[in-house]
Protein backbone atom coordinates (compact mmCIF):
# COMPACT_ATOMS: atom_id res chain seq x y z
CA UNK A 1 0.00 0.00 0.00
CA UNK A 2 1.03 3.57 -0.50
CA UNK A 3 2.20 5.51 2.13
CA UNK A 4 5.47 7.82 2.65
CA UNK A 5 9.19 6.87 2.99
CA UNK A 6 9.71 9.62 5.76
CA UNK A 7 7.42 12.53 7.06
CA UNK A 8 8.57 15.20 9.53
CA UNK A 9 6.10 14.72 12.36
CA UNK A 10 4.84 10.92 13.23
CA UNK A 11 1.39 12.54 13.74
CA UNK A 12 -0.78 15.02 12.25
CA UNK A 13 -3.93 17.32 13.17
CA UNK A 14 -7.27 16.29 11.94
CA UNK A 15 -8.43 19.45 10.08
CA UNK A 16 -11.10 20.37 7.64
CA UNK A 17 -11.58 20.17 3.90
CA UNK A 18 -12.46 23.20 3.07
CA UNK A 19 -12.67 24.59 -0.87
CA UNK A 20 -12.45 22.86 -4.17
CA UNK A 21 -9.15 21.93 -5.34
CA UNK A 22 -6.78 24.11 -7.53
CA UNK A 23 -3.93 21.39 -8.43
CA UNK A 24 -4.54 18.11 -10.90
CA UNK A 25 -7.97 19.77 -12.24
CA UNK A 26 -7.44 18.98 -15.58
CA UNK A 27 -6.26 15.34 -17.54
CA UNK A 28 -2.40 15.76 -17.69
CA UNK A 29 -1.51 11.51 -18.73
CA UNK A 30 -4.72 9.38 -19.54
CA UNK A 31 -7.77 10.17 -21.94
CA UNK A 32 -10.78 9.01 -19.23
CA UNK A 33 -10.19 10.23 -15.88
CA UNK A 34 -12.29 10.08 -12.21
CA UNK A 35 -12.97 13.69 -10.93
CA UNK A 36 -14.10 13.53 -7.30
CA UNK A 37 -17.40 15.66 -6.33
CA UNK A 38 -17.17 15.73 -2.52
CA UNK A 39 -14.42 16.73 -0.11
CA UNK A 40 -13.38 13.22 1.87
CA UNK A 41 -10.29 11.57 3.37
CA UNK A 42 -9.48 8.81 0.99
CA UNK A 43 -6.97 6.18 2.57
CA UNK A 44 -3.98 4.41 1.16
CA UNK A 45 -6.69 0.64 1.34
CA UNK A 46 -9.19 2.74 -0.55
CA UNK A 47 -7.19 3.46 -3.50
CA UNK A 48 -5.62 0.32 -3.45
CA UNK A 49 -8.50 -1.46 -3.90
CA UNK A 50 -9.88 1.41 -6.80
CA UNK A 51 -6.56 0.63 -8.82
CA UNK A 52 -6.85 -3.17 -8.22
CA UNK A 53 -10.41 -3.09 -9.21
CA UNK A 54 -9.55 -1.05 -12.20
CA UNK A 55 -6.83 -3.07 -13.46
CA UNK A 56 -8.83 -6.25 -13.06
CA UNK A 57 -11.30 -5.06 -15.52
CA UNK A 58 -9.43 -3.94 -17.87
CA UNK A 59 -7.39 -7.26 -18.48
CA UNK A 60 -4.01 -5.65 -17.20
CA UNK A 61 -4.61 -3.69 -20.77
CA UNK A 62 -4.20 -0.26 -21.02
CA UNK A 63 -2.40 2.39 -18.68
CA UNK A 64 -3.68 3.45 -15.05
CA UNK A 65 -1.95 6.74 -13.33
CA UNK A 66 -3.35 7.29 -9.69
CA UNK A 67 -3.07 11.00 -8.92
CA UNK A 68 -3.70 11.29 -5.39
CA UNK A 69 -1.20 9.67 -2.71
CA UNK A 70 -1.75 9.26 0.88
CA UNK A 71 0.13 11.70 3.12
CA UNK A 72 -1.54 12.04 6.25
CA UNK A 73 -1.15 9.91 9.14
CA UNK A 74 -4.79 9.19 10.72
CA UNK A 75 -4.35 8.31 14.58
CA UNK A 76 -6.94 6.37 16.15
CA UNK A 77 -7.22 5.49 19.92
CA UNK A 78 -7.72 1.70 21.08
CA UNK A 79 -11.90 0.70 21.41
CA UNK A 80 -12.87 0.98 25.81
CA UNK A 81 -9.94 3.21 26.31
CA UNK A 82 -10.46 6.14 28.81
CA UNK A 83 -10.22 9.94 27.97
CA UNK A 84 -7.23 12.06 28.20
CA UNK A 85 -3.55 10.30 28.35
CA UNK A 86 -2.57 11.92 24.32
CA UNK A 87 -3.14 11.43 21.50
CA UNK A 88 -3.30 7.88 19.35
CA UNK A 89 -0.81 5.97 17.73
CA UNK A 90 -0.92 6.45 13.59
CA UNK A 91 -3.30 3.82 11.98
CA UNK A 92 -3.31 4.31 8.73
CA UNK A 93 -2.39 7.05 5.62
CA UNK A 94 -5.65 9.04 4.07
CA UNK A 95 -5.03 11.89 1.38
CA UNK A 96 -7.09 14.99 1.78
CA UNK A 97 -8.95 14.95 -1.60
CA UNK A 98 -11.20 18.33 -2.82
CA UNK A 99 -13.95 18.23 -5.42
CA UNK A 100 -12.08 18.71 -8.66
CA UNK A 101 -9.39 16.76 -8.11
CA UNK A 102 -8.48 14.00 -10.69
CA UNK A 103 -8.32 10.51 -8.86
CA UNK A 104 -7.18 8.55 -11.52
CA UNK A 105 -6.67 8.60 -15.18
CA UNK A 106 -6.57 5.83 -17.82
CA UNK A 107 -5.82 5.64 -21.18
CA UNK A 108 -4.93 2.74 -24.08
CA UNK A 109 -8.73 0.85 -24.20
CA UNK A 110 -11.47 2.14 -25.62
CA UNK A 111 -13.84 4.33 -23.64
CA UNK A 112 -16.51 1.55 -22.96
CA UNK A 113 -13.87 -0.55 -21.16
CA UNK A 114 -12.51 2.82 -19.31
CA UNK A 115 -16.02 3.68 -18.35
CA UNK A 116 -17.10 0.43 -16.41
CA UNK A 117 -13.66 0.49 -14.88
CA UNK A 118 -13.53 3.53 -13.37
CA UNK A 119 -17.21 2.73 -12.23
CA UNK A 120 -16.13 -0.03 -10.55
CA UNK A 121 -13.05 2.12 -8.67
CA UNK A 122 -15.41 4.69 -7.54
CA UNK A 123 -17.32 1.84 -5.69
CA UNK A 124 -14.70 1.81 -3.89
CA UNK A 125 -13.98 4.83 -2.84
CA UNK A 126 -16.26 7.05 0.28
CA UNK A 127 -16.96 10.05 -2.37
CA UNK A 128 -19.15 10.72 -5.36
CA UNK A 129 -17.51 10.89 -8.85
CA UNK A 130 -17.92 11.32 -12.48
CA UNK A 131 -16.40 9.64 -15.17
CA UNK A 132 -14.63 12.73 -17.89
CA UNK A 133 -12.43 12.36 -21.29
CA UNK A 134 -10.47 14.74 -22.90
CA UNK A 135 -12.11 17.03 -25.44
Amino acid sequence: MLQPKKTKYRKAHKGRIKGVATSATTLNYGTYGLKALEAERVTARQIEAARVAMTRFMKRAGRVWVRIFPDVPVSKKPTEVRMGKGKGSPEFWACRVKPGRILFEVDGVSEQIAKEALYKASAKLPIKCKFIKRI
